[in-house]
C-alpha cells in the first residue's frame, strides 16, 4: 500500500491521535461563520451578476458547508464509541469536506477573474483570505489537512492570475505561492510545539498510573480498573518464588531487567481482555474478566497455572540464564467494587497468596467466601 500524506503525519500514539482528532471537530463556530458567510457572498454574487457560473458555484459552496456542519454534529454525538481506525477515518473525512469547501472558494475566484468582475474578485479573494485566517487555528493540529486545503483553496485562484495578461496579476500569482509556502513553515513549528505539549501530557498522566520501571499499570491503575468492572472477573495475586537471590547474587540491574521480562511474560499471558499491574517489589496482580459459575472458575484457575509455568521457564539477563518460580493466589468475585470493598477483595487474595507461598511457592491457592482449597499447580 503506498505511503500517503495521512499515514506518513499519523502520530503513533492512538490516545493524541484521538485527542487531535478530537480538537479538529471542535471548529463548529469558524465552520459555520466562514460556511454561511461564503453563501450569502457568492449568492449575492450570482444574484448581482445573472452569472450561471456564480450560480453552480454557489450551490457547491452551500452543499459543501452544509456537510462540513453535519458531519461536526455527527462526529461529536459518536465520537465516544470510535474505534482507532474509525478516528483516522473521521480525519480523512474533515480533510476531504475542509478541501472540497476550499476547492469551491477558489472556483469562485477563478471564475470572477475569468469573467473580469473586479468587485466579485475581491469579494471571494476575502472569503478565501477568511476561511485561511479560520484554518491557521488548525495548524498546529492537522497541519496536512490545512496544507493540502489551503493548496486546493488558491490553486485556482493562481492559474486565473498567471492567465491574465496584466502583469499585476501575475506578480499577485507568485506571491499566493509564497504564502503557501509560508503557511507550511509556520504549520510545522505549530504543530511540532502543540504535539510535543500533549505528549508531555500524556507522559505525565501515564507516569500516575503506571510502574516506571515494568510500564505496567501501578496499584492506582489497578483499583481504577477493578472499580469499571461490571461482570464476573478473576483477581490473581503472583509474588515471585526466588527473585531475591537472582537480585543479590547477580546485582540490582540485573533484578530490574528480570521484573521487566516478568512483566511482559504476564502481560503476554493474559491477552487484550484483562490488565497486569505491579503493585511494588516483585508482587503483581492480574485483574480479567471471566464468564459465570463454573466456566469462568475453570477460565481463571487456567489462567493462574498458565502464569506459574510461563514464569518458571528460564530468564536471560545479559546472557546469564536464571530460573525462577512463582505463587499465585486467585479469587473470584462479580459487581462493582467501591474503594473500601477492593481492599477486602485485594486482602482476601494476598491471604491465598501467601498459604501458597507457606506450602513452598509454585502453586496457587483459591481464596473462597466458605472455604480455602488449595490446588497444586501440577
Amino acid at each position: 500500500m503506498p505511503l500517503t500524506m495521512l499515514s506518513r503525519n499519523l502520530h503513533p500514539d492512538p490516545r493524541i491521535r484521538r485527542e487531535l482528532v478530537d480538537l479538529l471537530y471542535t471548529s463548529l463556530p469558524q465552520v459555520s461563520a466562514i460556511g454561511l458567510t461564503s453563501v450569502i457572498g457568492a449568492v449575492t454574487l450570482a444574484a448581482m451578476s445573472g452569472d450561471i457560473g456564480y450560480g453552480v458555484i454557489s450551490v457547491f459552496i452551500f452543499i459543501t458547508a452544509a456537510a462540513r456542519i453535519y458531519s461536526l454534529f455527527r462526529y461529536k454525538s459518536r465520537a465516544a464509541q470510535f474505534s482507532d481506525a474509525e478516528v483516522i477515518r473521521w480525519e480523512r473525512l474533515y480533510g476531504a469536506g475542509a478541501s472540497a469547501f476550499g476547492l469551491a472558494l477558489g472556483m469562485l475566484s477563478y471564475r470572477a477573474l475569468q469573467i473580469d468582475d473586479d468587485p466579485g474578485a475581491w469579494i471571494a479573494f476575502g472569503l478565501s483570505m477568511s476561511f485561511c485566517v479560520g484554518m491557521v487555528s488548525r495548524a498546529a493540529i492537522r497541519p496536512w489537512i490545512i496544507l493540502t486545503t489551503a493548496a486546493i483553496l488558491l490553486t485556482p485562484t493562481i492559474v486565473a492570475g498567471l492567465l491574465r495578461p496584466e502583469f499585476a496579476y501575475k506578480v499577485g500569482a507568485v506571491m499566493l505561492v509564497f504564502f503557501w509556502l509560508t503557511l507550511r513553515e509556520a504549520s510545522k513549528h505549530l504543530s511540532a510545539a502543540f504535539v510535543e505539549r500533549l505528549e508531555a501530557k500524556h507522559r505525565l498522566a501515564r507516569q500516575a498510573t503506571h510502574d516506571f520501571l515494568t510500564g505496567l499499570p501501578n496499584r492506582a491503575a489497578f483499583f481504577q480498573a477493578l472499580a469499571e468492572m461490571r461482570s464476573d472477573f478473576a483477581i490473581i495475586a503472583i509474588d515471585l518464588d526466588g527473585f531475591k537471590p537472582v537480585n543479590d547474587r547477580h546485582g540490582h540491574h540485573a533484578g530490574d531487567e528480570l521484573l521487566r521480562q516478568v512483566a511482559q511474560r504476564l502481560s503476554f499471558c493474559i491477552g487484550d481482555t484483562g490488565i497486569a499491574a505491579r503493585f511494588g517489589g516483585d508482587e503483581f496482580m492480574i485483574l480479567k474478566p471471566i464468564a459465570a459459575g463454573e466456566d469462568g472458575r475453570e477460565e481463571a484457575l487456567a489462567l493462574a497455572r498458565q502464569a506459574i509455568r510461563d514464569l518458571s521457564m528460564p530468564f536471560l539477563l545479559t546472557d546469564i540464564p536464571v530460573r525462577i518460580g512463582a505463587s499465585a493466589g486467585i479469587l473470584l468475585d462479580s459487581g462493582t467494587s467501591t474503594i473500601g470493598r477492593a481492599a477486602q477483595l485485594l486482602e482476601r487474595v494476598d491471604r491465598a497468596l501467601y498459604k501458597a507461598k507457606r506450602a513452598g511457592g509454585s502453586r496457587c491457592v483459591w481464596s473462597d467466601e466458605q472455604s480455602e482449597l488449595e490446588r497444586a499447580t501440577g
